[in-house]
């Protein structure tokens, strides 16, 4: 599915996009062609010195900002897999400069498409977040409108050989912004300021969501929002994985924050199937059978939700110390 095809990832630089290139490259040597394709051009020119033209001929580092649509649609001449990894991701930016987060995560997502219909384009999976389930800030309800843009995509593709997927995942240890190396980053001054006690979140390596990305490319039909079966953690659990020493310092939930994620609704539920690695929520009204066929999967019962405080599997001290070591930081040492 993946040798011999040509790859476009926006947000290519990344932290998703930059451990994306590396099991890709690892895995599929054969891959035709993956295009970084992003606004930044020191990120790129960064990135580009771990991969040399002379050992990697098939990368090429795109300058581009996905809200410049005939940019975009250039970029896509050749392209038969698109990842959408390009967004504005932080929940207090979002919430001072809303019109810059619609332009990128709405106006992105629908030239995405555009090119994707216009380009030939065979494969496309679009990022998602917890943060897009019943929504309380801007960055969240800026995705569920994505999430609906890419799935509502496939009722306009007409008899084109294109399927259009949505993956939906929870905090991505280590990425940037993350709580992980915040805390590792504070415990040299004795405190971690916590925002609650009780705040839970879904918890997921940046390994486990590229897993989850090449999954969909091979085996999504189309129309399906993936969420993975992933453990909680409480806050307070990795700032005593972390610094055990340190004293917490309450500091209150900040605005557009939740106290527990959500990655399935109560309302999804009567949309959603369960087979064994993952969910797929599906849209209303469709063939629900060719799913549970495709998949091996059974319906979920109606009323069930996936909630980062209700899950059955958490992680401990312990079990975040050692992915920690395994995923962030093989360094890591408790102090």
């Amino acid at each position: 599915m993946i040798n011999n095809k040509s790859i476009l990832i926006t947000g290519g630089t990344g932290s998703f996009g930059k451990m994306f290139t590396k099991m890709i490259l690892e895995r599929y040597p054969n891959v035709k062609r993956l295009v970084i394709y992003s606004r930044d051009e020191l990120k790129q020119f960064e990135m580009a010195q771990c991969y040399p033209v002379e050992k990697y001929p098939q990368i090429r580092f795109f300058i581009g900002d996905v809200r410049d649509a005939a940019r975009f649609k250039r970029a896509c001449e050749g392209i038969d897999i698109i990842i959408h990894a390009a967004a504005l991701k932080q929940v207090p930016t979002a919430e001072y400069n809303p019109d810059e987060c619609i332009k990128t995560n709405i106006g992105g997502a629908q030239n995405v498409i555009d090119a994707a219909l216009s380009m030939n384009v065979k494969i496309v999976v679009a990022l998602s977040t917890d943060k897009a389930a019943a929504p309380i800030n801007l960055y969240g309800a800026t995705k569920l409108v994505s999430d609906k843009l890419f799935i509502s995509a496939n009722n306009i593709k007409g008899n084109r050989d294109l399927r259009f997927s949505v993956v939906r995942y929870g905090n991505v240890m280590g990425s940037r912004g993350s709580v992980i190396p915040f805390f590792m980053k504070k415990r040299a001054e004795g405190i971690l300021p916590v925002t609650h006690k009780d705040m839970t979140r879904f918890n997921i390596s940046l390994e486990e969501g590229v897993e989850m990305v090449l999954w969909a490319i091979e085996n999504a039909i189309g129309n399906e929002i993936f969420v993975p079966k992933i453990p909680s953690y409480t806050i307070e659990t990795v700032a005593k994985a972390i610094a055990p020493n340190c004293r917490v310092e309450y500091i209150g939930i900040r605005p557009g924050e939740k106290l527990h994620e959500e990655m399935i609704t109560e309302s999804d539920s009567y949309n959603t199937i369960e087979f064994d690695r993952y969910y797929a929520i599906l849209p209303t009204g469709i063939d629900k059978q060719k799913y549970l066929k495709h998949y091996q999967a059974w319906e979920v019962p109606n009323g069930f939700k996936y909630n980062s405080g209700t899950n059955n599997d958490w992680e401990t001290v312990e079990s975040m110390r050692e992915k920690i070591k395994k995923y962030v930081d093989p360094n890591f040492k408790v102090e």
